[in-house]
């Protein structure tokens, strides 16, 4: 432990958003938990304060420098002169971005060299194990570099998760009021009255129109709701009339266009809905949490490689169901991947709900029991650099 002397150690996460929302949601998650959990000074270099803005709206994107929920905000942009700034005794270069070169130089400048950490895309494929905390002597400088990898053993480094979401989000699921509340405040008060809710949050796909058809064939009714985005704009072009602020009703089934959520709304959003279309990174962890049937779509590889991923998942996803309960849900899960028919596979997932929504809650406790990323990152940093913590 460090004597009441010496500061607490600064902690910087470098985030290069790519193009998607997944990168700056997982490192805004884990900047804000450090800071309100740990008692950490953590500051965010953020490259697109423009994608950041759309999941937190507090953002100013004209700011070189902003506080916000206690984090130091940075622009990361080509002007900064890094041989002025100071680096922090714990750096992460966060989901494949590099951090400058002229910066690295000043890493390994200091007397006490930062502990450098790459924190890795999320994967349940068995390397991972193997890989998880191992580290990399630097070919040009005087430094080494930890790997360490998010995960769903506890051979990894665990999933983000707040200490107070998975109690917060059962009892939103269990309140009707709250959710009524949320309802109306997204200017759906009829959103109860359904006979199921389903978010749909993807990528683009081709067999959007078929599944829709399905839900209008249904004997009970859909309100579907899709967060603005590619997906909507396909959505829209589909149902003519369909637009920000203007549903879509045929038959039992009605489509809404969402605004983008910040992110304790969208974790309600998940929470509140029966079924949840998830995509990429953050929001496929997210719906873990909320233990609702989920249905992912992976990050598209070249040569399908995110099918192997996504297999890997879904094999420790379903180790412990029986195997006609999981064949059904990979069925479906394989043809939304693939862009393949989709009503029977829907069918056959659908009548599985209920055994789908057991089996979550269940997988749930697994990765609950697992420890969550922040605390297994500030640990790993326990043992590299002694640094006073808060796990209370």
């Amino acid at each position: 432990m460090l004597s009441p002397q010496l500061p607490a150690p600064r902690w910087e996460i470098f985030c290069s958003v790519v193009d998607n929302f997944g990168d700056i949601g997982i490192c805004w998650r884990l900047s804000r938990q450090l800071v309100a959990e740990f008692r950490l000074t953590v500051t965010l270099w953020v490259d697109d304060l423009t994608s950041f803005q759309r999941l937190c709206p507090e953002v100013n994107c004209q700011a070189e420098q902003q506080q916000l929920s206690g984090v130091d905000v940075r622009h990361w942009h080509s002007n900064i002169d890094w041989q002025q700034q100071q680096p922090a005794n714990v750096i992460i270069e966060a989901l494949a971005c590099t951090i400058p070169f002229a910066y690295q130089q000043q890493m390994a400048a200091q007397r006490l060299k930062p502990l450098w950490l790459n924190l890795e895309y999320l994967s349940a494929e068995s390397w991972v194990e193997d890989c998880h905390t191992l580290g990399s002597p630097q070919p040009q400088l005087p430094l080494d570099k930890y790997f360490f990898f998010p995960g769903f053993t506890a051979k990894t480094g665990g999933l983000l998760c707040e200490q107070a979401l998975v109690p917060t989000l059962d009892q939103f699921a269990q309140d009707r009021q709250a959710q009524q509340q949320f309802w109306q405040q997204l200017k759906l008060d009829d959103a109860l009255q359904y006979s199921r809710r389903i978010s749909l949050f993807a990528y683009g796909q081709q067999q959007l129109g078929t599944l829709f058809q399905r839900w209008q064939q249904a004997g009970s009714t859909t309100l579907c709701l899709i967060p603005v985005g590619q997906l909507a704009e396909q959505a829209m072009a589909i149902c003519a009339g369909l637009k920000p602020g203007q549903p879509w009703r045929q038959g039992p089934l009605t489509l809404c266009i969402l605004p983008f959520l910040p992110q304790p709304e969208y974790d309600k959003l998940l929470a509140a809905c029966d079924i949840n279309f998830v995509r990429g990174e953050d929001s496929i962890i997210r719906a873990q949490w909320a233990a609702k049937p989920f249905i992912w779509q992976i990050y598209r590889q070249d040569l399908q490689a995110h099918l192997d991923k996504l297999a890997a998942f879904f094999k420790r996803y379903t180790a412990n169901w029986p195997g006609s309960l999981a064949a059904a849900l990979w069925d479906f899960w394989l043809q939304w991947n693939t862009e393949q028919p989709l009503i029977d596979s829907w069918q056959q997932f659908e009548s599985q709900l209920d055994e789908i929504k057991q089996k979550n809650h269940e997988w749930r406790r697994q990765l609950i029991a697992n420890g969550d990323l922040a605390t297994n990152l500030v640990r790993f940093v326990e043992k590299k650099i002694i640094m006073p913590r808060n796990f209370s």
